[in-house]
């Protein structure tokens, strides 16, 4: 396993950088999938505006040539101290992050005399940027924009939605590590919830795509897909780094009909998993207390093999993934495809849930499986509401390629 780019390079390529140490095989991931996401979704929101079903788009007005507002300037400031205070030290001298990024992250430690320096530098390009355009005559400038020029409002929403939502439902779900160290659960760049990031991130991209005068159940849509393959790759994070998001120990032999694939397709030890855990028979919200079994030091993987989930997961969702992507050109009415989704993502979750170890909640079942059951229904009903209110997926007239902003 690889828990930062540090031991892909050390592995793959045989040299020794410790300040690939800083970029987290998951985080790397968490982030393409969301850079993919945007991608899907932009690719949807502009074939939906040229068959006319997202409106004639918009004129945007904007001033040009006026000074730069004081915002900008305490923006820029406060990146070039931040750059200066935290990051130079840290490349300049990789031993105060080496043990404990996370600590040193979060800590006041820094140079403010690098972060003064910086600050002054970023102040000065922005003092000349705006100088360079400014007008004798400021002047008013308008051009038409289609509905995914929003598209980074809507993503940046997705992102922060997600990731509280997502924290939020872990910690719901895991108390007992909360209540033993709340600041840590707080803080702690691991333990997200895909449901608690799908249901807080659904409702802040809902509400910023209705600012912006894009119908729901069309956002709604244009989502399915790429929030799909966007969890199928986030998974990908989860196998690479052993985040811990690993199935139930399983040493029973292969499946017959698996003889040709590798072992690890079947159950897997996690080497070297980010979570520096070692012994896989504790479970749920009991997991923080893994290390007092076993020295990973010592066994630096799981002494028992397990259900790799997470590969599991990545394979159901490219296969659910290419099916809503050939379904969302033949549906007639908005809202189906994302229906289907939700069903979808109901019926994937509640079968991992069964070889996935988590923490059980209520009535024998686990967060997961109570939120996969409520999906599963909502999609149903959201298929039999779009089936009533029949907002057509296409017009008669196409509207022409968008200006582009």
């Amino acid at each position: 396993m690889y828990p930062n780019f540090y031991y892909i390079f050390q592995d793959w390529f045989g040299v020794n950088w410790p300040h690939l140490k800083l970029i987290n095989s998951f985080g790397f991931f968490v982030a393409v999938s969301f850079m993919l996401g945007f991608y899907i979704m932009s690719i949807e929101i502009k074939r939906k505006y040229k068959l006319g079903i997202l409106g004639e788009g918009k004129i945007l007005k904007q001033t040009v040539g006026n000074p730069f507002p004081m915002g900008e300037y305490v923006s820029s400031g406060i990146t070039g101290f931040i750059i200066g205070f935290k990051i130079i030290p840290m490349l300049s001298d990789f031993s105060v992050i080496e043990n404990d990024p996370q600590k040193y992250i979060l800590s006041t430690q820094g140079s403010f005399v690098w972060g003064i320096v910086v600050a002054a530098a970023f102040l000065g390009y922005n003092y000349f940027l705006d100088r360079k355009q400014r007008l004798a005559e400021p002047k008013e400038e308008s051009h038409k924009v289609d509905p995914s020029y929003h598209m980074g409002a809507i993503t940046m929403a997705a992102f922060i939605g997600g990731l509280l939502g997502s924290k939020l439902f872990h910690i719901l779900e895991n108390l007992s590590q909360f209540k033993a160290d709340p600041w840590d659960s707080i803080m702690s760049f691991s333990g997200l919830t895909f449901f608690g990031g799908l249901i807080v991130g659904g409702a802040s991209v809902l509400f910023v795509a209705k600012r912006k005068g894009i119908k729901l159940l069309h956002m709604l849509d244009v989502s399915a897909p790429a929030m799909m393959i966007a969890y199928g790759c986030g998974r990908i994070g989860c196998h690479i780094s052993g985040d811990g998001d690993w199935g139930i120990v399983n040493t029973s032999p292969k499946p017959s009909w698996m003889s040709t694939l590798p072992d690890w397709l079947w159950s897997y030890n996690y080497p070297n998993n980010v979570n520096k855990v070692c012994n896989p028979f504790v479970e749920g919200d009991q997991q923080y207390l893994a290390n007092s079994f076993c020295n990973f030091e010592t066994t630096p993987y799981l002494v028992s093999p397990v259900f790799p989930t997470p590969l599991f997961e990545i394979i159901m969702c490219i296969v659910l993934f290419a099916i809503l992507w050939f379904l969302r050109k033949r549906l007639k009415f908005a809202g189906i495809l994302f229906g289907i989704y939700l069903i979808f993502s109901g019926i994937e979750r509640f079968l991992i849930e069964k070889i996935r170890v988590n923490t059980i909640v209520k009535f024998g079942m686990t967060q997961s499986e109570i939120i996969s059951i409520i999906l599963f229904f909502l999609g149903i009903l959201l298929i039999i509401y779009s089936y009533k209110r029949k907002l057509p997926l296409t017009l008669k007239k196409e509207i022409g390629t968008p200006i582009e902003s």
